[in-house]
């Protein structure tokens, strides 16, 4: 059984600034924290999950040198931000920064302007993993990487992709790109155009690419709609997932 204390201080962590403090996140869920459990154990710290998942999970459970607490259905409801928890939440550390490796001259990635809702952000992520992409860019006011509902929709892709926050300017003065793409409303249609490895930014979900990094494309691209839509953009991961599968297929693919 948790404590009150206990209870407290894995609710605090629904907070970045705490989470930043304890250098800790939380994964929820059977599939992501096995999947954890399988690729990066070292980084989980504790796990408390129902006596279902602890009965499917014992052979498992049993080799890793890992802090496993049985707690109640009623008890993950209080710690989860979920309507409805799935037996089982782990508490992990933060990952060590890494060095990221990637030519923009000879290969291409994302750079998320601005990415506010942690859905957003999560499936972009996922979306990256799908297509290869190691490292993903964002400005520093983008969705936080530990949010939980971002680690929740990558649905693991977290785990394998790269996030770095950086203000454009200065990736570019570091990272040098063959080409800067942006998804706008108006630009080059995407399915005419001959694309090249580089950088595409992916622009706030209210206001797109900010006037200060706008001015940092050198191709704008547009997603063609129908004449007659009268929808008047898409949805930021709804974009990606289109930009990402053209980039993929030209690339890669052709």
């Amino acid at each position: 059984m948790l404590s009150k204390n206990q209870i407290k201080e894995i609710q605090s962590l629904h907070l970045k600034k705490q989470r930043d403090n304890q250098k800790l996140f939380f994964v929820e869920g059977v599939k992501s924290v096995v999947e954890v459990l399988t690729h990066k154990p070292q980084i989980v710290s504790k796990v408390y999950g129902n006596k279902e998942f602890i009965s499917n999970n014992a052979q498992q459970l049993n080799k890793l040198t890992i802090n496993i607490f049985e707690i109640t259905d009623d008890e993950l409801q209080k710690i989860s931000l979920q309507n409805n928890p799935n037996q089982v939440f782990a508490l992990c550390n933060y990952f060590n920064e890494e060095n990221y490796i990637i030519d923009l001259k000879k290969d291409f990635t994302f750079y998320l302007d601005d990415i506010r809702d942690p859905g957003n952000f999560g499936t972009i992520l996922r979306l990256a993993d799908w297509y290869g992409i190691k490292t993903v860019f964002c400005s520093p006011s983008s969705c936080d990487f530990y949010n939980p509902k971002v680690i929740q929709s990558t649905m693991g892709a977290f785990m394998r992709v790269n996030v770095i926050y950086s203000e454009l300017d200065k990736l570019l003065n570091k990272q040098k790109a063959e080409s800067v793409y942006g998804a706008v409303l108006t630009g080059e249609n995407i399915y005419k155009s001959k694309l090249t490895a580089g950088l595409i930014i992916i622009g706030n979900e209210a206001n797109g690419i900010s006037d200060e990094n706008l001015k940092l494309v050198t191709r704008p691209l547009t997603i063609p709609s129908h004449q007659t839509n009268g929808t008047e953009s898409l949805n930021a991961a709804m974009a990606t997932a289109i930009i990402v599968s053209e980039f993929y297929r030209q690339l890669k693919i052709m």
